[in-house]
């Protein structure tokens, strides 16, 4: 174990260990907290169109359940490794207390590359991973949802699979269902929601009028398309987008319904005629008001984020800036919204659909919505107050309040045997 932890403590925790220093939380404390509770290997072999066999390696890993069942989502990709599935699963623990919901973290991954397999290939690869770790999963022990490579039809799989498995329908097994199969409204755009959400609050704070803000979106995925209808929508100019095929800027702010339909047509948005091709660092060095990282991550890092002139950096994505690119950032005096925070509105509506599918009872969209809005709401004043209180940024304080319950929930269980 303590190879382990030392492996942990050395390349991946850097904010974990800040809050940590600033709660006081002893060493022992500490290794409890990131080490993780369990973690499963196994090899998933299909037989492929032509008769012969593909093994396929994945993986399952609970990080911690002091606050409820592991919550993570399933990644299928073909570089994924263990350490990064675990480091996701301890980044599930610290979103979820971040912003109270009675979940723990975990994660699943399978090493692969799901473009390559045709539809029925891939679901053979995913029920044979559900059955795998099928004694792992249940509605209160580890609940997945889809991630970078699955989506809904594969929740919709993992699902049908653990219930054959089990013997009767377990709608709570996995989030992220397609609604004939037991899944819940607005969960589609549940993390674009979350995030308006966060940027509404943090603006009235900073004083800035919505439909004053220029903002610059990496990323034309389904976050950052929605974030850019949701912001448009608003009043706000969208200026800038970039996609994986470079980067597109319009002073007088992009048409977004106009650029999702080129996306459509031509799979990226650089070469929208009506714009001006520019590259991401332009992108970042544009003077704004809201800059929004809505796909890969550390878009910003020390060699670039000098270059930020926005006021506010609103993470959608996670991961998108690196410690060192936070030191500069709030050098620059930028007000930082950080991804434990800001994306969480996508666990919280999966708690909510694991809520429903748990009571056999589905809320409307309104309702969700409303739910989701005083859930986020009442998560960014909490950390924005402890930013305060303490005379530290945003995100470390995101930290702090969520390792605290955490280790509070800890504490109070007590340590078995």
């Amino acid at each position: 174990m303590e190879s382990l932890y030392e492996n942990i403590k050395g390349a991946q925790h850097q904010r974990f260990f800040r809050a940590a220093e600033l709660l006081g939380l002893q060493d022992d404390i500490m290794k409890v907290l990131l080490v993780p509770e369990r973690q499963v290997l196994v090899k998933c072999p299909v037989v492929t169109e032509n008769g012969g066999i593909e093994v396929m390696e994945g993986s399952l890993v609970q990080h911690n359940t002091a606050r409820g069942p592991g919550k993570g989502g399933l990644r299928i990709h073909p570089d994924v490794t263990l350490e990064e599935t675990r480091s996701l699963a301890a980044l599930m623990t610290w979103k979820c207390a971040a912003v109270e919901i009675p979940f723990g973290g975990a994660k699943g991954s399978l090493r692969v590359d799901p473009s390559l397999l045709g539809t029925s290939m891939l679901q053979k690869l995913v029920r044979r991973y559900t059955a795998e770790v099928a004694n792992e999963l249940g509605p209160d022990k580890i609940v997945l949802a889809p991630d970078v490579g699955s989506d809904s039809s594969v929740m919709a799989w993992m699902m049908d699979t653990y219930s054959q498995i089990v013997g009767h329908t377990s709608l709570g097994v996995v989030t992220g269902k397609p609604m004939e199969a037991g899944g819940s409204k607005v969960r589609n755009r549940a993390v674009a929601r979350g995030a308006h959400f966060v940027f509404r609050e943090a603006c009235a704070l900073a004083g800035l009028e919505v439909e004053e803000s220029r903002v610059a979106i990496q990323g034309f995925g389904n976050v950052g398309k929605q974030m850019a209808e949701m912001l448009e929508n608003d009043g706000a100019k969208i200026v800038a987008v970039a996609d994986t095929g470079g980067a597109v800027y319009k002073e007088s702010g992009l048409n977004v319904p106009a650029l999702a339909r080129h996306k459509q047509e031509s799979g990226t948005v650089s070469d929208f005629p009506d714009g001006e091709r520019i590259s991401i660092n332009d992108m970042i060095a544009l003077d704004i008001e809201v800059l929004v990282p809505a796909a890969v991550g550390e878009l910003l890092h020390k060699e670039n984020a000098g270059k930020v002139r926005a006021k506010i950096l609103l993470e959608a994505a996670n991961a998108p800036t690196t410690p060192e690119a936070d030191e500069i950032l709030a050098q620059n005096g930028v007000f930082v919204l950080p991804d434990i925070l800001c994306n969480a509105g996508g666990v919280t509506v999966s708690y909510f659909e694991w809520v429903q599918s748990l009571q056999s009872f589905f809320w409307d969209e309104e309702t969700i919505e409303n739910y989701l809005e005083k859930v986020l709401r009442k998560a960014f004043h909490q950390i924005y107050k402890e930013s305060q209180d303490r005379n530290i940024r945003m995100r470390t304080a995101a930290y702090v309040l969520a390792i605290g319950r955490v280790e509070k929930a800890l504490r109070t269980r007590g340590i078995f045997p």
